[in-house]
């Protein structure tokens, strides 16, 4: 064998330079590694050390739009009144219609943190669209800081325009997302959401509650939505959390108000 043919080896790829070596199941504690790296990396040389973590659906969109997949959804069903999937489709659309005012809702949360302390918090979000993206838009335009942490999944999730240049990280590990999502943070604001947007809030309840992360406030807007779907008290009322970990997050009904607690929490004025 010549030295060009040994050269050309697999074998004789450098081993950073080695894609599907990276690949492998024995690598999998090097990929993670990397991923907590490189987001680290970026978010030191922006100077990003205190950050307010706003989740929420994806699915949620502007009122104009919401209004719009309803309306396309009932003409829809009006030429095929039995199908299944065209009831389940209007069904759903309208259930994101009630939940729409909260894209807004989350935008002037997030002006009002760079309002208010854009010098001090970046807001961090998912990076995807829905709710993520209203929070980041609302940071965006105040010019502050806008991250977005966002994960692939089965169905392609791409990043929101709003996010700050250089800012936008792709993860594929939901621990190492969720890591970064609580590593800076001083508060976490909980937008209505589904499965993802449960996982994160216990996620950071269960840190705070064990003392792997310090007191934060923790405040979820729409009382309507979360009285419906979360019965915290309930839980207490079990005796499966204490009366004190029931107190755990706040429940308000608008931005003003949870930023209100943010600012008291913190005493900016």
């Amino acid at each position: 064998m010549s030295v060009k043919d040994i050269e050309h080896e697999h074998s004789y790829i450098k081993a950073y330079e080695d894609i599907q070596l990276l690949k492998q199941d024995v690598m999998r504690p090097v990929r993670m590694e990397l991923e907590v790296m490189k987001p680290e990396i970026y978010l030191q040389h922006h100077h990003i050390e205190e950050t307010i973590v706003c989740f929420g659906s994806a699915r949620v969109r502007e009122e104009k739009e919401a209004k719009g997949k309803v309306k396309a959804a009932q003409e829809a069903l009006a030429k095929n009144p039995g199908d299944k999937n065209l009831q389940h489709r209007l069904y759903e659309a309208e259930g994101l219609l009630k939940l729409a005012p909260y894209y807004e809702a989350a935008r002037k949360f997030a002006n009002l943190v760079i309002e208010h302390a854009g010098d001090r918090f970046a807001v961090v979000t998912g990076g995807g669209p829905g709710l993520m993206e209203a929070a980041n838009r609302g940071a965006f335009e105040k010019n502050g800081k806008s991250i977005g942490f966002n994960i692939t999944l089965p169905h392609e999730q791409h990043p929101n325009q709003y996010i700050t240049k250089d800012l936008a990280f792709l993860f594929h590990y939901f621990a190492i997302r969720k890591l970064h999502l609580v590593m800076r943070s001083k508060a976490f604001v909980v937008f209505p959401g589904g499965f993802g947007t449960f996982d994160e809030l216990f996620e950071i309840l269960t840190l705070v509650k064990t003392g792997k992360k310090q007191d934060i406030p923790i405040v979820l807007v729409g009382k309507e939505f979360w009285n419906t779907v979360v019965n915290i008290p309930g839980l207490a009322s079990y005796g499966v959390i204490s009366p004190e970990e029931a107190q755990s997050c706040e429940i308000v009904d608008t931005p003003e108000e949870a930023w209100a607690i943010i600012a008291k929490f913190y005493h900016i004025k």
